[in-house]
Parts: C-alpha cells; sequence; structure tokens
C-alpha cells in the first residue's frame, strides 16, 4: 500500500516507518523541518533516519502545508498517524491531537483515502485531563467518517518507564508512589507496538475497532520494576515514597498561582498528568468490575521490559526521554 505517516520522527513513530517498511509499503513521511527530540535533527539526520522512505517537510498543523508539501495530489492508500502533542497541556493538545488531526481526516477524505490508522492511548478510558479529551474528540470523529479505521491504545512505552536507571546507578533511590503496588502496567515496546499499528492495514480483524494493546507477559508494578534493576545493577534495594496527597498540594498551589502568573497553570496541568499515571494503572478498565483488568487487557509481540533494561544497563541500547521526562 501507499502510506502517508506523520509523527515519524518520534520513537513510535520511527519503529512503524520501520515496519511499514518491511513490510512492503510504499511510505512518504511528513515531518518538521526541526525533527528529533527537542528538534535536534537536521534535515539530513532525519533522511538518513528514515532511509528508503520519501521524506517530505511541512507543517502537520496548516492543511495547506500537508496538501502542498505532503500529498502533493498524489494517490494514497492509507494514513497512518502517530503525531501526539509534546506536552499534553490543553493548548496543545487540541492543536495536534484534535485539531491537526481532524484537518488531516477532512483532507483524506476529500482526496479519496480510504483507510486511517491513529496512534491513541489507553489512558482516554478514564478521560480525566485536557489531553485525553481532545484525543476522544478525533476518535469520534474518525469512527463516524466512513473511512475503514482502527484505533489503537498502546499501554505504557519502554522510555517512560526507564527514566530512573541513571538515578540508581548514582545511588540514589528509586522514587515510587505510595507503596509502589498502586498501578500496573503490559509495556509494550517501541519495535513490537509498530508492527502491531503496521498489520492493522491489512489485517481486517484490526478493522473498524478500538484495540488496547500491551506488550507480552503479566503485568507489572513499579515496585516490581526497581526490584529487577537494583537486581540487575548489584545494588542493594533504596526507595523513597512519595505520598499521592503531595502531589494534590502541588496542583493546587499551582493552580492558584496559575491565575496571578499563566504558565504556572500549564505546571499545573503537567502535574496532573503525573498524579494520574501515578494512580491509575495502564490496563484496560473493566466496566463491569469497574477495576484495571490486566487478563483483559491484550498482549503483542516478544520483547518485554526486563529485557529492555538489560540492554540498557549494559550499555547495549539507550533511551531519549525528552519532554516525555518524569524524573
Amino acid at each position: 500500500m501507499r502510506v502517508l505517516l506523520l509523527g515519524a520522527t518520534g520513537t513510535i513513530g520511527l519503529a512503524t516507518a520501520r515496519a511499514l517498511q518491511s513490510g512492503g509499503h510504499e511510505v512518504v513521511c511528513l515531518v518538521r523541518d526541526k525533527a528529533g527530540v527537542k528538534g535536534s535533527w537536521t534535515a539530513e539526520k532525519t533522511r538518513e533516519q528514515l532511509a528508503g522512505m520519501k521524506v517530505r517537510f511541512g507543517d502537520v498543523q496548516s492543511a495547506e502545508s500537508v496538501q502542498k508539501y505532503g500529498l502533493l495530489g498524489e494517490h494514497f492508500d492509507a494514513v497512518v498517524s502517530c503525531l501526539a502533542s509534546r506536552t499534553g497541556t490543553p493548548r496543545d493538545a487540541w492543536a495536534i491531537d484534535y485539531q491537526a488531526h481532524s484537518q488531516l481526516l477532512k483532507l483524506a477524505q476529500t482526496v479519496g483515502i480510504q483507510q486511517f490508522v491513529l496512534l491513541s492511548a489507553i489512558c482516554v478510558q478514564k478521560p480525566l485531563l485536557g489531553f485525553q479529551q481532545a484525543k476522544l474528540a478525533f476518535e469520534k470523529e474518525l469512527i463516524e467518517s466512513g473511512l475503514t479505521y482502527s484505533i489503537v491504545r498502546p499501554t505504557a512505552f519502554f522510555k517512560s518507564l526507564s527514566g530512573q536507571i541513571q538515578r540508581l546507578k548514582q545511588g540514589q533511590p528509586f522514587l515510587l508512589f505510595a507503596d509502589g503496588r498502586l498501578t500496573a502496567c503490559k509495556p509494550i515496546s517501541d519495535h513490537d507496538l509498530g508492527h502491531f499499528i503496521a498489520a492493522c492495514l491489512i489485517d481486517a480483524d484490526k478493522h473498524n475497532r478500538i484495540l488496547p494493546i500491551g506488550g507480552p507477559g503479566e503485568a507489572i508494578t513499579p515496585l516490581q520494576q526497581g526490584e529487577y534493576l537494583f537486581k540487575l545493577l548489584g545494588k542493594t534495594p533504596k526507595y523513597k515514597h512519595v505520598p499521592v496527597a503531595l502531589l494534590d498540594v502541588i496542583i493546587n498551589v499551582l493552580k492558584i498561582l496559575g491565575k496571578l502568573i499563566p504558565p504556572l497553570a500549564d505546571k499545573a496541568e503537567l502535574a496532573r498528568i503525573g498524579r494520574y499515571y501515578a494512580t491509575e494503572s495502564m490496563l484496560v478498565w473493566n466496566t463491569r468490575t469497574q477495576t484495571y483488568d490486566a487478563n483483559a487487557t491484550p498482549s503483542f509481540g516478544t520483547q518485554t521490559l526486563f529485557e529492555h533494561y538489560e540492554l540498557l544497563v549494559a550499555g547495549k541500547a539507550d533511551v531519549q526521554l525528552g519532554d516525555h521526562s518524569v524524573f
């Protein structure tokens, strides 16, 4: 198939681009002039990372730019979007997670593209935050569009669970919210998620469906992550427990100050996002039992988080946290 891919320079987008390419698809990537973590990639670096694919530079927030520099009046069978807001603050989320996607969908309908695969997030099941509302608003439009769609809602990414390794190497404690058992997830690797997204193009069972997906193995808690890392590093376990109530205090203070100092309002939202991930599991929400259900969370792929940790500690892999760094 001939595919227009957005978000190709993010970690998931790059894995998806390569999975699409290995599947024999012709991939056209519409990317920003300054791509990569904090815009550090040059145009040459971007083309190097996306070797064998067509790379076009444009502004995904402008329908005119997408049409002029991305589509070029050519035929495409499908759109695959791994595009997501960088920060998750309301302004950023509604501009990217909703508006940019909504414009793209309208363009797809206008030029006769028949299929749309969207990378969303499993946390939209319990939408308490602005970016979740923005994602859901576009999901609704996509479902009602008449296009063949697949909405992929992955659980936690390896990247988001790798931010404390350097702390532990320096002898600092592993940070836990509450007792470290409050949440659980089934992390999925970039590679496996990329291949799952690519499979949505040709697997009819994945068409016109919302697809929650996790990685292989049992659900794991933050405490289990810490235990494995200490064992891997050969260090005596040392934890620092952060009360959830402390996050509530921080959120309330920033919210009040944000009325006087607008940039602090965004900080308050980021703190709310942090609290959400500290207290909500990245698993399928069972509406009948009103609980997160690991057994109902599908698994895909072969790579596990603990194998990823082993590669990181051995220096055989690295991770760039960028805008999504928490610790």
